[in-house]
Parts: structure tokens; sequence; C-alpha cells
């Protein structure tokens, strides 16, 4: 027996020491996380951090500092993919990505980037500067993908033009098509007026544009070495037409082609629009120019939703400490009568005799008295971690319980006998009871979200008889709160305290009121219990909108009736032994001089500036 005794003690020291010992890890691990991070050092700062999470995975400060630290250095690692990406650096982009993704599975960012570069990859070793051979399956697809877009002028000799006269329009566009090459039909209802123009080692795009905005017509090419005017109240009925069918990535509905289709109306001015909400596209008829821009407006608007992964940690604390001191004494006693037989058992049965009357034995029982010296201590810990992830400005709604009917209303059907109650239905509406929580984020530049949240805990306490039916009655803890957070910041909502206090004293009048020797004549109890809820609410931006320069640079769109576009002069390339001749600066009005993607349509090059 002593030997067992010394194995159970070593035990309870050894299960002690290991208590304390897991305890100092996370503190440690955590600290390291701290120390890390104040260096700048993001990737050890996760690693120590998510540590400590793994050691105690209850304790909001571990959770918090692991949440936040898993966002920012997955984030740390997308800027660096995004870099190595912009550099062509493909492969070491494509690594940084993937790491992004294991830090942060729930990161959307870094598992397109990953998916985009993979793209990339596969398709430069694939080699896409081949051209892809369209399979045909009849006449009319052949003809439709033989079919051309806008009309360029291809001018011979494309030289500068420099040019003084004051004579008729026709004449000066006469003389502009033999300086350029090409060829000039005018309509037969235009009427030429005299004009003066003076032009000075100018394009032959741009000697068109200066004439038609002096003599107030307009042109457009009908081939490549050919042009037709016309005067400019004409231009609505003669200018050419192109079509075009976008297709929008990020439409999750008609009301978002609906607005992208306002918009287009609202500020190019385009008519002829049909929508497809079943594939999500949107065909448009109308001039070059205004499908050019109708492109780059789809663009601004066809972005993806900005989208937030919420961390929600609801804590309940209970607290419940009782004590109960002192003796529970006897407050009443009876005498009665005894008999012959039991006169002489009183000695061992707990009976005092007190006299005798008329011969016959009193006696009164001994009451008994308790001594109660008992601590009773409890903690009750109830800890959820849901994560809810919601669209900008879309409601995302939580609940964890259970709904329980209530009563509503009845009526009675009339139907019934003499002597008997018609019969009565009664109608029922289920609450949600328990964790109950609603939110809209609002995400802000800035990497920056607004959240409108109700948050409630509900429990049944109990039951209320009313018009003979038993309805719950719902003990209800609730905010409605609006705060702005920076993305991982922990916004810590409580202070939904209950705390009572009930304290009673049972005993003899006076004598248990006696300091220390009161115990001996009565019992204290005191139960003291807490309850409070704590909420922490960290908000992670999975997406944010996307602002390029592009979406950002001001652009000129001609005149409030007309639009006219004008495009970059493309910079000249420097010739080597493998290129051919150097084309002149003005060889494709489509070109770009920052290197950005040519426009999907080709730009119309007969509208006033």
């Amino acid at each position: 027996m002593t030997m067992t005794r010394r194995l159970f003690l070593c035990s309870l020291v050894i299960l002690a020491l290991s208590v304390r010992a897991y305890s100092d890890d996370a503190s440690a691990a955590f600290n390291r996380g701290t120390r890390a991070e104040s260096e700048k050092h993001y990737d050890l700062a996760y690693e120590s951090y998510k540590q400590a999470f793994a050691l105690k995975p209850r304790d909001p400060k571990y959770i918090s500092a692991y949440l936040q630290s898993r966002t920012v250095a997955a984030n740390e690692h997308i800027k660096n993919g995004q870099k190595l990406r912009d550099a062509l650096k493909l492969q070491e982009a494509l690594l940084e990505f993937q790491r992004a993704a294991q830090i942060d599975a729930t990161n959307y960012i870094a598992a397109e980037e990953a998916r985009r570069v993979t793209i990339l990859i596969e398709k430069q070793a694939a080699g896409l500067s081949a051209k892809r051979e369209a399979t045909v399956e009849s006449r009319l697809s052949q003809q439709a993908a033989n079919l051309e877009g806008p009309l360029e002028l291809e001018p011979s000799p494309n030289s500068p033009i420099s040019l003084r006269m004051t004579t008729t329009a026709d004449n000066v566009y006469k003389t502009i098509g033999k300086l350029g090459g090409i060829n000039v039909l005018f309509d037969l209802d235009y009427k030429p007026q005299k004009i003066s123009v003076e032009l000075n080692e100018v394009t032959l795009e741009e000697a068109l544009k200066m004439v038609a905005l002096e003599s107030k017509t307009f042109w457009r090419p009908i081939s490549s070495t050919a042009i037709f005017v016309a005067s400019d109240g004409k231009r609505k009925e003669l200018e050419s037409n192109v079509m075009k069918t976008f297709y929008l990535q990020n439409s999750s509905g008609p009301a978002d082609l609906q607005e992208v289709v306002g918009a287009l109306k609202g500020m190019l001015d385009i008519s002829r629009i049909q929508v497809n909400a079943t594939h999500s596209s949107i065909t448009m008829r109308g001039t070059p120019d205004q499908l050019v821009l109708a492109n780059k407006l789809i663009s601004d608007y066809d972005k993806p939703k900005s989208e937030v992964m919420i961390d929600i940690t609801v804590m309940q604390v209970s607290k419940d400490r009782m004590h109960t001191i002192g003796t529970t004494v006897p407050t009443s006693t009876t005498v009665g009568p005894l008999s012959a037989t039991a006169v002489g058992a009183i000695a061992g049965s707990g009976l005092v005799k007190v006299g005798t009357i008329a011969g016959t034995s009193i006696a009164t029982p001994i009451p008994s008295a308790t001594f109660t010296f008992l601590l009773s201590d409890s903690d009750t810990k109830v800890l959820q971690s849901p994560q809810i992830r919601a669209l900008n400005d879309e409601k995302a709604t939580l609940r964890i319980g259970d709904r329980v009917p209530v009563a509503t209303g009845s009526f009675a059907s009339g139907i019934g006998t003499s002597g008997s109650s018609p019969l009565v239905d009664t109608q029922f509406q289920y609450l949600d009871v328990g964790v109950n929580i609603d939110i809209t984020p609002h995400i802000h530049s800035g990497n920056e979200v607004t959240l409108k949240m109700a948050l409630e805990i509900s429990t049944v306490t109990g039951n209320t008889n009313i018009g003979g039916f038993n309805q719950p009655t719902i003990g209800q803890r609730r905010i409605e709160h609006e705060t702005r957070l920076r993305d991982g910041e922990v916004n810590l909502v409580g202070g939904i305290l209950e705390d009572s206090e009930t304290r009673s004293l049972g005993g003899y009048p006076w004598l248990a009121k006696i300091p220390i020797l009161g115990y001996l004549f009565g019992q204290t109890n005191k139960d003291h219990s807490q309850s409070e809820i704590v909420f922490a609410i960290t908000p992670h931006i999975i997406r944010a909108d996307e602002i390029t320069d592009d979406n950002l640079r001001l652009i000129d769109v001609g005149t409030s009736s007309n639009i006219g576009l004008r495009y970059k002069e493309p910079k000249k390339a420097t010739p080597d032994a493998t290129s051919g001749p150097e084309r002149p600066a003005t060889a494709s009005p489509r070109s770009q001089s920052n290197g950005a993607p040519q426009p999907l349509l080709a730009p119309a090059t007969n509208v006033n500036p």
C-alpha cells in the first residue's frame, strides 16, 4: 500500500509539471511570434503563432494572433509573387502563390493567381505564336469566320502633308487624297462650301479630320484606299456600324447585366443592345468608336465583387460559487407517553424521559443536528468559432440553436354540438433560440471593412401559462453594432454581464448571529453567480476591388454629340538585322505606345476629333 501511494503521488507531480510545461510552451511560442512580427519576419511569426494556437486552441489571444498572422503572411507571399510575375519569372511567382495558398487556404487571391500563372506557363511552353486553325462546319460558318472588322486606310505614300489652300471643301479633299494616294467619293446631296486650310507636317488622317471639322462634313473609309464624304447632318444615316458580343465574367444575375446596360445607354447613347442572361452576355451594334468605349466601360464594370471572411468567436463564461457553513439545527420536537415495554429500552432508543403523569412515563425524542462546511466552485465556458464568408453589401446570416414554437393566435372553427366546445385551431410561429448573427459587410479601399452586425444570444428560461397554453419565456442578450475595422483587426464586443448574489441565514434567533459561535446554532448560505458573453469579430478580406491605372485614366471621347477617339502615336522601333523595314509611325492607329493590349475593335478614323 505504501508503494502504491508513492506511485500515485509521483504521477500527480509529473502530471502537474506536464501541464505547467504545456502552458509555458504556448506562451513561449506566442512571444517568439511577437518578436518575429515586430521584425517583419511574417513567416516566422505565422509559424510561432500557429504553434501557440495548436497548444491552446481555445485561448482567444492565441486565436486572434494566429488568424491575423496567417492573413499577413499569405498577403506578403502574394505581393512577392505579383512582382515576380510582372518580371516574367513565372516559376518563382508560382511558388510564391502556392506558398500563400498553403498558409491560408481561404485566400481566394492566392489560388486565383496560382491558376493564372499556371496557364501562362502552359501557354509559354505550348508556343502560342502559331495561329489556331478554325474548323468550319458549313458555308455560313466559313463566311462568319471570314468577316472583317472596321476598315483602315492604307495611304501610299504615307508621308507628312503640308498644304495651304483657300477653295471649296471638295477640292481640298481631292488634293489631300492625291497626296496620300487615296480616292475620294462624295455624297450626291453634298454641296461644298469655300474654306481656308493651312496644314503643316500632319499625317493623312489628321489632315482629313481637320478638313472635316472646318467644313462640317464627315468621312468614312469604304476601302483601304478610298473614302466617302458627306455632310455632317447625314452622319447617323451613313456612318458605318459594327457589332460585337461581350461576355461578362463576374455577372451574378440579370440585375448586374441591366446595370451595365444602363451605363452603356446613358454614357454612349447606344440603343441597339441585346442582353442574354443565360450566358451573361451583352450584344451591341454601334459605331466602331462606340464599341471601343463600350469595351473599356464593360471592363471597368465587370470586376469580381469584393468578398470577406469573418471569423466570429462566441464565448460565454459562467461562474457559480456557493458557500455553506453552519449547523442545521432542530426546530421542533414531540412529547408523548411511553408504554411499559418501551420504558426499558429508553437508553438505546434516542428518547429522553421527561417525567411521569398518573403512572405514565412521558418522553421526547432527541432531535439531530448536522454541521455543514461546504464550498462549491464551478466554471463553465462555451466557445463557438464559426466563420462566415460574405460578398460586399450582401447580408450573411448564422443560426446556431433551436427553433422554438410560440402560439401567436387561435380561433374557433364554429363546429360543435350542444354541451361540447367548438374546435379551436391554434397558430404557431417558430423563433430561433441560440446564437443568432446577422452581418452585412461593406469593403472599402485601403483594406478596411465596415460591419453592420446584429449579435444575439437567447435561451429558454422557463414557461408561462397564457390562456391555457404553456408559452416559453425566452431570455435574450442582443447587440446591434456597426464598426469599421482593418483587415485582420479583432473587435471585441462584450460587456453583456449578468451578476447575481444570494445570501441566506437559517437557525435559532439571536444565537445564530453570534460571531463564530453562531455557526453552532445556524447555517449561512452564499451563492454568487456570473455569466458574461463576449464576441470576437475578425474580418479577413479575401478579394477587394482591383482598381488599375487604366480604370482611372482620363480619355478624350470627342464632343457631346459625336464620339471621336484619338490614339497614341506608336514609338518607332529600332531596326535590327532580324526585322524588316521600319513602318511609319502612323501605320496603324491601333498600336499603343505603352505596350498595353490592343483594343478588341479597330478604332474609327472617320469622325471629328
